[in-house]
Parts: structure tokens; sequence; C-alpha cells
């Protein structure tokens, strides 16, 4: 499993060049033309479409993280359909491999220290009034061998995953724990202890605060309610009323006028924040958290949001921020990590880099690399041996070379707002005339496609589809009045930012507006539903894997569904007039209107958006005598933990696609 390369960034960047590229896999096998005669017959015969294999092969690796000391790493991994955490010892390669325990999502994993890992995991659980999504919090104990759940003598609630702050050496975390009373809710601040699991209740205060920001030294310094924002500069202090909130509950907040404080700096009542107030998008600025004033701006972008800001391992400085525009990008403060990231880009040209945390020493950090057509590489980074390590990929058996190209653009839509998107269109195929597929992205608010690689755009495209993705309005990054322009908008000009999507290709003559099928996931797969059932005339069919089939029970399950730092309140970010009604624009509740092929698929064990939407839908199409084509994924969650289940996802939207919105 561990494997690669010894590299030189100087001395031996062409042997890195090289190297790599003997990496890559064998091309694709094709079926040879023969060669021409007389009889006018005989025709070429096509190139062998890839296996839909190809593209879910089994991932090396997923999320590997170095432990403290930089001596180990963990990862994730699904050999034969069963989920795996896997901890690898760098000097001796020896693997412990960690059966995930069943029936439960993993959302996520990091070291506590150098002997446990924590784990974050979603279940569903279904009561008399609905489905609710648990998130709960494990701890892996290297040393003893097994797991634990971090719940004793304490209820956490549904989101029993969120650590407010994690002790360096691992010895314990700081989280804020849901705590009810006869009139008002509100959250206490416990220690627990990972080594003996006690529990220490460490604000003893008479005010009921919700949210809280916790410094580097593990003190909690901000706690904010529905009346104001309270802080203190230390442990020993109280809790002082310094303001009302911005940016927390979006009735008192106004478009111009929004904070986001991610991090405070250790033992300093000054610090940094994200501001929307001068321009209308988020921007990195000296920030007193005393008196709430906004100082010097320290960095922004003309078009797109800062979307966060790093400090360094002290918690004083600033090390480095975050924003996306066509992708994801870094800006590196730190003058050190500055120069790795400019060795690594010359290494490794063409690729987008990211750096991992380094080791405590600074010595070792993961380097994970991708493009649109490269699944990504992971490599173990030693700067002051200049050496450069791959020892793992995504999907290796993907050639970048054969993959398609996917282009940024913008195009303007009815009302006149631009609307960002991505283009793919397929190899060695004139871009005339094509069968478009919209693949809408999740979320909807708060997320964006971005341009990594995608593996379900490269399927399609490789089927011989364009595929456009856009960022309709809503989606994140591109500053509060975008975000705002898709408030009270699901179903109605969100839906419209798709179809106008549809209208640019045909008009440049890129698409053929007789074939097109919309297909997506989570929110995707709603738009996908929604799109065929408003706009039949447009679409010819439909596809939905762990689509929303009826919002009002989707927001009465999970509120997170659709959160945002723009706003808390979701009645209005999702419903707009109060007068509207979710019903409305809900695929399950308008099922009558259903006059084109549908593909329902969901996972049965899903966190996320609940299997009950899929049984809803399923339930009003059988009611209302509409045929539409079904697929339940037993174990899976909100997404695919197994090779096995994605690539039916594939080979199912495959013949679905081929059915009713042939290519050729």
């Amino acid at each position: 499993m561990i494997r690669g390369i010894l590299i030189l960034i100087f001395l031996e960047m062409f042997l890195l060049q090289t190297s790599f590229a003997s990496e890559q896999p064998n091309a694709a096998p094709t079926i040879t033309a023969p060669p021409e005669t007389i009889t006018t017959e005989v025709k070429a015969a096509k190139p062998a479409l890839p296996p839909s294999s190809l593209f879910t092969a089994p991932r090396e690796m997923i999320d590997p993280q170095l432990s403290p000391d930089g001596k180990k790493v963990v990862f994730r991994e699904v050999v034969a359909g069963v989920k795996f955490f896997v901890v690898v010892d760098l000097a001796t390669n020896k693997r412990i491999q960690l059966l995930e325990p069943p029936r439960i999502e993993m959302l996520w994993h990091r070291w506590a220290g150098n002997k446990r890992i924590l784990i974050g995991a979603s279940a569903n659980v279904r009561q008399r009034r609905g489905d609710i999504q648990v998130r709960r919090m494990l701890v892996y104990d290297l040393e003893k061998g097994q797991y634990k759940s971090i719940e004793k003598d304490v209820s956490y609630g549904v989101d029993g995953d969120e650590i407010l702050f994690l002790d360096p050496e691992g010895n314990f975390i700081i989280k804020s724990i849901p705590a009810y009373s006869k009139h008002r809710l509100g959250s206490q601040i416990f220690k627990i202890s990972l080594v003996d699991d006690k529990i220490e209740n460490i604000i003893s205060q008479s005010i009921r605060l919700y949210a809280f920001i916790v410094d580097n030294d593990g003190i909690v310094r901000i706690g904010i309610n529905s009346s104001g924002i309270y802080y203190r500069n230390s442990q020993e202090e109280q809790f002082k009323l310094i303001g009302k909130p911005r940016g927390y509950d979006q009735d008192d907040a106004t478009e111009d006028d929004l904070l986001d404080i991610p991090q405070v700096v250790s033992g300093s009542d000054e610090g940094y924040a994200l501001s929307n107030k001068e321009t209308g998008r988020f921007g990195l600025y000296k920030f007193n958290y005393l008196t709430l004033e906004v100082g010097e701006k320290i960095f922004d972008h003309p078009e797109n949001d800062v979307t966060g800001f790093v400090l360094d391992q002290t918690g004083k400085k600033l090390d480095a921020v975050r924003y996306t525009d066509s992708r994801d990008r870094v800006v590196w403060f730190n003058d050190k990590m500055k120069k790795h990231q400019a060795l690594l880009e010359q290494a490794l040209p063409g690729q987008e880099i990211w750096m991992h945390e380094p080791t405590r020493d600074g010595k070792k950090m993961i380097v994970y690399t991708t493009s649109p057509t490269d699944p990504g590489s992971y490599y173990l980074y030693e700067p002051d041996g200049q050496k450069l390590h791959r020892f793992g990929g995504i999907n290796d058996q993907i050639d970048p070379e054969k993959m398609a190209e996917t282009r940024y653009l913008k195009y303007t839509a009815r009302d006149g707002r631009e609307i960002p998107a991505y283009l793919t269109l397929p190899k060695d195929r004139a871009a005339k005339n094509l069968p478009l597929v919209i693949l809408p992205h999740g979320g909807p608010y708060g997320v964006r496609d971005t341009l990594d690689y995608n593996a379900e755009v490269q399927f399609i495209v490789s089927r011989g589809y364009a595929v456009l993705q856009p960022n309709y309005r809503g989606s994140d990054s591109y500053g509060t009045s975008y975000y705002k322009a898709g408030e009270g908008q699901i179903g109605r000009a969100m839906q419209d930012d798709l179809d106008d999507g549809m209208d640019w290709l045909v008009k440049q003559g890129t698409v053929d507006p007789k074939r097109v099928c919309i297909v997506g996931s989570s929110y995707g797969g709603y738009a996908a539903l929604w799109g065929v059932i408003r706009n039949p005339e447009r679409y010819r069919c439909a596809a939905s894997f762990a689509g929303v089939t009826d919002f009002k029970k989707q927001l009465n399950y999970s509120k997170r569904f659709l959160s945002s730092r723009h706003a808390r309140e979701w009645k209005t970010t999702v419903r707009g007039e109060k007068d509207f009604d979710l019903d409305s624009v809900s695929p399950a509740l308008q099922i009558k209107r259903l006059k084109r092929p549908v593909l329902l698929t969901h996972g049965d064990h899903d966190g996320r958006v609940p299997f009950s939407q899929y049984e809803i839908m399923v339930a009003a199409a059988k009611n209302a005598g509409m045929p539409i084509d079904t697929k339940i994924y037993e174990d899976e969650g909100h997404g695919f933990s197994t090779r096995e289940n994605e690539q039916d996802w594939y080979d199912r939207l495959e013949a679905f696609l081929t059915k009713h919105n042939p290519a050729d």
C-alpha cells in the first residue's frame, strides 16, 4: 500500500517528472479500425468506451493524516465493500487495520496526540415524529486497541461530534453540550478527558449561550446568544456583553454588515475577522474583539469571498488566507510555507497543491496534489532534505491524458445576473449539437463546485455527453449579494439558473436542445427531480441520488442541511415570503405533474437526507400511478462507501441516459 519514489526537488527535477509519468496507467484498449477498402460499407469501429470500473477503482487511501510526531499515518480505505481505518508505521510499514463500527456513517477523523484517533460519525434515528440525524464522536486508543464512545454521563443531543478545542497532547477535548432549562435553550462547556473519561464543567455562568469561539490555548473567549455577543480575555474573567450579534441571526444582520470570526488570537484582544461590510464580499481584516471594531484590511479578492484564515501553531500569528475563484487557493503570510509552496509547484507543474499541517518539529508534512483530469496523489514531504515521497493516490488507474478538460465560464441568467459554471466536453467530438447533462451541486447554500477532478463528470463525458455544472445563485464564495439572491428561490430562480445555462449552450450551438437530461445528488437530486416536473418541455429525463423530495419534512429533520455562515435562520432563507408554500416546489407533493422518466436512488442509512425522503417519493408515485425507476443501496449513507455500489450507480445512470437520451 505505502509505495512511491524518493525525489530530490532541486537535483532530480527531471527524474521527478519522468518517474511520475511512468506511474500512469497504460492506455485503455481500443478497437482498431480496419484499413480502407473499395467497399464503402466498411466503417471504422468506434474506440472502446472506458469501463465504469475505471472511474470507481478502489481508493488506495482517503484523507491520510500524519501523527504529530510524524511516525504514523492514518487513513480510510474500502476493501471488498468493507470499510476500514488503517494506521501505518512509516518506519516499518507495519499496518494496523481497524474495522469501522457497523451501521454508521463516518464523517471525519483526526489525531488526538500520538496515541488516539478521534472519529466523527453519523447515524439515522427513526422516531414517531420522523427521522433525525444523530452525530457522535468515537475514540480509538492505539495502545488498548479498542473503540469507545464519548457519551458517558452526558447527553450530547444531535450534534455530538463538534469539538471546540483539542489538547495538542491528545489528553482531552473541550466541547459545548446543549443544556435545557424551563424557559431557554443554552449550552454548557465541558472538558472531557480522553484518558479516564472524566468530565468537568469549566464555565459556571448563569448566562445561556449557544455558540462559542475558543483560542489556541483552549480558553473559551466568545459566547453568543440571541441577545448579544459576550467576551472575555482570560479563563479567570467573567463574560461581558459587548454588542449585538451580526451574521449569527439573519433577522439582525444587514446585507452589508456580516462578521465571521472562526478563530481568536490567543492572549490578545486584537486579532482577525472576516467581514463583508466594505465590499459586500468577505475579506480579512484586523479586528478588536472587545470593541467589535473592524480595522485595517489585510487581504481581499476582487470577485470572491475569503473563505477562511489560518493561525500558526502558537495561535498568535497569521499563517495564510484561503479563497476560491475557479478553484480553491491559498495565500501564505508565513515565509517558510510560501517557499515550500513555490518549490512544490515547480516540482509538480500543472497540479493544485495542498500542504497539510506539518508535524510539530516542522520536518514532515503530507502534500496532496490534483487537477481537473487527475484524481490526486499523496506525498510525504521532508523540507530539510528536499525530499518528496509519493505514498498513495486516489485512483491510479486513471490516465490524466485521457480525461476531458473542464473549463470555467460565466453566462447571463434571464434577470441579468452572471452565473459561473463549469463545462466539460467529450474528447474527440466536435463541440456542436451535443447531448447535455446538467449536473447541479448539492447544498445548496454555502456550497459550490470547483475546478477539481470529478469522477462522475468524467464518466458521463466519456459516454459522449457534455456536462454543465452551474454555481447557481446562493452558491458559496461569490459575495453576500450572490448568496442572498438565492434566498427563498429554491425551486424558482435557482432552478431558472439551470435552465438558462442550457439556453446559453444552445445559443452557442454547443448542445442540442432536444437532448438534455438533468442529474444530481442531495440538493442536486432535488433539482433534477424538480426540473423534469416543472419543465418537462426542457428535459427528457432526470436521475437523483439521495435527493430531497419533501422540503418541509427535510427541514424538520435537519436544519444543518441548509446552514451557511451568511445566515442561521433557515425559514427566510429557504421559504422566502411568509405565505410561500414549500409544498409547491416539493417533487413528492407535485408528483401528478410528472411526465418524464425518473431514476430515483438512495442509501438506506443516509444521515444527511434520510431514507424516508426516498420512501415519500416512491409512495407518492405509486399513489399517482406514475412508474419510476428505483434502486435502494443497502448500508450506504449520503454517498457511496463501496466500489460496487458506486459502479452500480454509474451503470444504471448510463443505461438510463442511453434509453431516454442516447448520446449517438
